[in-house]
């Protein structure tokens, strides 16, 4: 029996969050591996213009307690 492929035996079927599929997730990749540095940084610093949000630095142990409220303020 031949042996499997290296990365088989870790392998599973993609999952995508609501809304998403691999035709959007392959839109994106395009996006971010056709992007040039110039653009990428134009990018990043537009986020930081965006009217009605902010951006803040917070401890990384305090991110998924943040996604969760995020979550539920966005599904209310």
């Amino acid at each position: 029996m031949p042996d499997p492929e290296p990365n088989s035996v870790f392998m599973k079927e993609n999952t995508f969050p609501p809304g998403w599929d691999s035709k959007r997730v392959s839109k994106v990749l395009a996006h971010y591996e056709t992007q040039t540095e110039d653009d990428a940084l134009a990018e990043d610093e537009a986020a930081f213009e965006i009217d009605g949000q902010t951006m803040i630095e917070v401890p990384t142990e305090l991110v998924p307690a943040i996604r969760k409220l995020l979550a539920r303020h966005k599904a209310a």
